[in-house]
């Protein structure tokens, strides 16, 4: 028997005795630390886990994309081995270490290439020119903004009969509010006219200032397709957003950073131009800005019911004549409280900027029930 026993351990690997080790570990951490519930999937948790604040300018899938879903998992899954490696008896060889990162790698490439995003121009030079404008740059943007601001007028303003609902709101938020707190506008997406024509309704010493007027995300494909036409818009003050590439990119990082000097950012959290009207779920960009803001921004929502009239989204695409345009701005939404509470309880950041979306989604509602009935009652 003694000579059987001596047998079987000098066939016993060391890397069995690591792996029973492990194994011992993992059972004693499910019975004596406490587990969490998120959603309806227990997860263990093998240490005190801090808030770490999104990653910057590195574009991954969203979460609600199944690529997304992937990564997350997967990402949970090398944090628990990680953990695991760590208080069992030997640390990972450098063999184990190459072949994780290898795998990672190839989940995370094979994950961001999935969405197909094409970029027909390179956009890259625009940003740092948006981050740190240049003397000259204020020039030639102030005079795009007056040559916009002047024809968004005589468009909305003569051509047509627009009406606009509580516009002191609007100007209020932009003109008087205090130094350094942002402001951020959101607003239904019917035509490819609402902005700059929603601004046109405003005064000319707000519409006509590149001090004042906002910063907007343009597509990519649409406005960013040339050099001429993306220096346009880019001395415009709009940012290019590359659709389908997720929150995590340098579109919402420059919105982020301009929030943090307290400018006026204006979202389209539609993510497009809702031609057919429906309720769509808002996109989590929006959520992103807020709640990663330094300093939590006065939140107006808008509502506007004929700019599709104005400008059709069907061939020619040509400007029209005496249609009739309303438009409704919303009280500003208090979320400071909320935001705040999100923070201070460490609510992981995509189920913050989610509960933050929603928010926005409910005012959307609400805002727009009542612009459809002040529209409709109009001769």
């Amino acid at each position: 028997m003694l000579l059987a026993i001596c047998m079987s351990l000098r066939r016993m690997r060391p890397n069995h005795v690591n792996l029973n080790a492990t194994r011992c570990l993992w059972h004693f951490h499910r019975q004596h630390l406490p587990h969490s519930i998120y959603g309806q999937h227990a997860t263990y948790t093998l240490g005190a886990r801090h808030y770490v604040q999104a990653p910057e300018a590195r574009p991954v899938p969203d979460e609600r994309s199944p690529p997304g879903l992937q990564q997350q998992q997967q990402q949970q899954q090398d944090n628990l081995q990680l953990n695991l490696f760590s208080n069992s008896v030997r640390p990972p060889t450098s063999k184990e270490t190459t072949i994780r990162s290898q795998n990672k790698s190839k989940d995370f490439t094979s994950s961001s290439m999935s969405s197909d995003v094409q970029i027909p121009y390179p956009i890259d030079w625009i940003f740092p020119r948006l981050r740190t404008p240049s003397m000259l740059w204020y020039i030639a943007s102030q005079f795009v903004i007056t040559v916009v601001g002047v024809f968004s007028k005589i468009v909305l303003v003569f051509m047509n009969k627009t009406r606009v609902h509580n516009k002191e709101r609007l100007i209020r938020a932009v003109t008087a509010r205090p130094k350094g707190i942002p402001l951020v506008t959101v607003s239904n997406h019917h035509s490819c006219f609402d902005d700059p024509g929603l601004w046109g309704t405003m005064p000319a010493h707000v519409v006509c200032n590149t001090y004042r007027i906002r910063w907007s995300m343009a597509a990519h494909d649409i406005c960013f397709t040339r050099k001429l036409h993306a220096m346009f818009f880019m001395f415009g003050k709009c940012i290019p957003v590359v659709r389908g590439s997720g929150v995590y990119q340098d579109a919402i990082n420059l919105c982020i950073e301009k929030c943090a000097l307290g400018d006026w950012v204006h979202v389209f959290p539609e993510g497009k131009v809702n031609m057919t009207k429906e309720e769509l779920r808002l996109k989590w960009g929006v959520g992103r800005i807020i709640y990663e803001s330094p300093q939590i921004p006065i939140i107006l929502p808008m509502w506007h019911e004929g700019m599709d009239t104005v400008l059709p989204n069907v061939e020619p695409y040509k400007l029209q004549w005496g249609k009739k345009v309303t438009v409704n701005i919303g009280k500003p939404l208090d979320l400071n409280e909320f935001v705040q509470d999100l923070k201070d309880t460490r609510v992981p950041e995509p189920v913050a900027r989610k509960l933050i979306t929603d928010k926005i989604q409910d005012a959307f509602r609400d805002l727009r029930s009542e612009t459809e009935r002040l529209h409709g009652e109009r001769a």
